[in-house]
């Protein structure tokens, strides 16, 4: 391709992520191992049964953190998640060293991505405990069309007449979405809208942050969400309960989990074959919503999800189309 731009070889990857809506990294962890390993042998089934187990493990986190917002502060949760997944990733932190760490390329895009995880992460305990699960999930599957939507007036990047209708299909699905219940013209759902735009942005700058580790990535984002709970957490502080506080360990745990599963799945198996199978987060977050606490689905609901997963889908699709096109420089 002759006449490139500098975004050219951001426009050939995908927008589409994986989402994490509690956690909201984002990436594969898959670099902080170190350079030599020898890459996995692909098991396509594997592949597929790690990253269901994966998205399971991340809606059961969310499902534990809804349930632990009803009784004790957003602030509470950040302080106690954030350092359980620390002292998870503590022996990956120790190989990774402490100058990778502390001073990591892109040190100012590197804050800009702490702050916009932080506020996401916050924003999402906060609605998740006044709105049910799935209606968070539906708009969170909608940060790979936002983040196609901003590509072009953040990134520069061309967006050919497939994407933009794919994404005016998906911000229908999100506005029919958000219609159904009183809750959607309450404070909450623009709070978890937010949340999912934080996400998208935060997206974004990840991709200008490749050099960086994933680790390193997480390390910060984790240290933010840290910060930002001891900070908030004396107020309304309710002291919780051995089980709770086990609880609220593993929400870290069971995220730092996940990601290696998600990681692992990534190794095994193409990116294009497995990550469709992000979306059955929704299926889950159904079936637990369902279970637990009595929310039902509603018929609007489950339209909207259904256009957002199929804009979804077919803007991977046509960007995996797009990335597979031979070019030059």
């Amino acid at each position: 391709m002759t006449g490139s731009s500098p975004h050219d070889s951001d426009t050939l990857r995908p927008h589409t992520a994986l989402l994490e809506p509690s956690s909201s990294t984002g990436e594969d962890l898959g670099d902080a191992a170190p350079e030599d390993t020898a890459p996995l042998p692909q098991n396509i089934p594997a592949g597929i049964g790690l990253m269901i187990l994966g998205i399971f493990l991340f809606v059961a986190n969310d499902v534990m953190g809804k349930w632990l917002v009803a009784t004790y502060t957003v602030g509470q949760v950040l302080l106690i998640r954030s350092a359980a997944g620390l002292v998870m990733l503590s022996p990956s932190l120790w190989k990774t060293g402490a100058r990778a760490l502390l001073f990591p390329p892109s040190p100012k895009l590197n804050l800009l991505r702490v702050l916009l995880t932080t506020c996401e992460v916050a924003c999402f305990y906060w609605a998740v405990s006044y709105i049910p699960l799935a209606d968070i999930v539906t708009l969170y599957m909608a940060a790979p069309i936002f983040v196609t939507a901003l590509a072009y007036p953040l990134l520069g990047e061309k967006i050919d007449a497939p994407r933009v209708f794919a994404i005016v299909f998906g911000f229908v699905g999100v506005i029919i979405a958000m219609r159904p219940s009183s809750a959607s013209f309450s404070l909450p759902a623009p709070v978890a809208l937010s949340g999912c735009i934080f996400f998208s942005l935060m997206m974004i700058i990840t991709r200008h942050l490749r050099g960086t580790k994933g680790i390193v990535l997480v390390t910060w984002q984790s240290t933010g969400a840290l910060v930002l709970g001891a900070l908030i957490s004396p107020i309304g502080w309710v002291t919780p309960s051995l089980r709770d506080f086990g609880l609220l360990l593993m929400l870290g745990v069971v995220a730092t989990l996940a990601h290696i599963a998600v990681n692992k799945a990534l190794k095994l198996a193409p990116a294009a074959i497995i990550m469709p199978y992000q979306y059955t987060q929704i299926i889950w977050a159904v079936l637990f919503g369902i279970v637990i606490f009595g929310d039902w689905p509603d018929q609007m609901m489950m339209i909207g999800s259904a256009l957002i997963i199929a804009a979804g889908l077919f803007i991977f699709w046509r960007e995996q189309k797009i990335g597979r096109k031979p070019h030059s420089d």
